[in-house]
């Protein structure tokens, strides 16, 4: 890409799509209607088992949250991606991917779309990876309070339509995103929708 250019990746909710980005570019995620929680992942694209880590990412913020400033690290202890652009501060880096088995056990719906396999699938198409290795997703625009007991709560994102999260990148990387096909329970507004990535080489705004 030229100093100007940029990427557009437009996502169908509910579906999966993959992308690479390189070190020194920059990634903005967009949710374009609202209200629409996106799974987020990342990968070294020299070395697909190092992968974004939330775990590793929430021991060095000291914090459940993340946003501007604050730097994703991978399972590796490596910085990955750094929040430059953050228009709402509502994100999770506490639930994992929705998968094949919490379709069909918890909801008793079997071959429901769902966050894991969109994601195995989106980095396919860069890069060989088993579906175990996929890492545990950032979910961006997801609400995910923690209530008075301690529970996390369950609530749709406060999103609207435009709000983004940008991220500088700090290595090599094969992402993939995923808007949530969850519509059983709050969480997309029981509609899952189309979001937008977006790789530039001019920070974004």
């Amino acid at each position: 890409m030229s100093k100007s250019d940029t990427e557009d990746y437009f996502v169908a909710g509910g579906f999966g799509l993959g992308f690479v980005a390189r070190s020194g570019q920059y990634v903005s995620i967009v949710d374009l209607k609202g209200a629409q929680a996106g799974d987020f992942v990342a990968i070294n694209q020299h070395d697909p088992k190092e992968g974004i880590s939330s775990v590793r990412t929430r021991r060095h913020l000291r914090s459940l949250f993340f946003g501007i400033g604050d730097t994703l690290l991978s399972n590796y202890d490596n910085p990955m991606l750094k929040v430059v652009v953050d228009t709402i501060g509502v994100h999770d880096s506490t639930v994992p991917a929705c998968d094949p088995t919490r379709y069909s056990v918890d909801f008793g719906v079997p071959g429901h779309r769902n966050c894991l396999e969109n994601l195995h699938d989106g980095i396919l198409a860069h890069q060989e990876i088993d579906i175990l290795d996929v890492p545990e997703p950032f979910n961006l625009f997801q609400n995910s309070p923690v209530v008075a007991d301690g529970r996390t709560g369950v609530v749709n994102p406060p999103s609207k339509a435009g709000d983004r999260i940008g991220f500088e990148v700090l290595m090599d990387l094969v992402c993939a995103l995923s808007p949530c096909p969850q519509d059983i329970i709050p969480g997309n507004g029981l509609c899952p929708t189309e979001m937008k990535a977006i790789v530039s080489n001019d920070i974004p705004e």
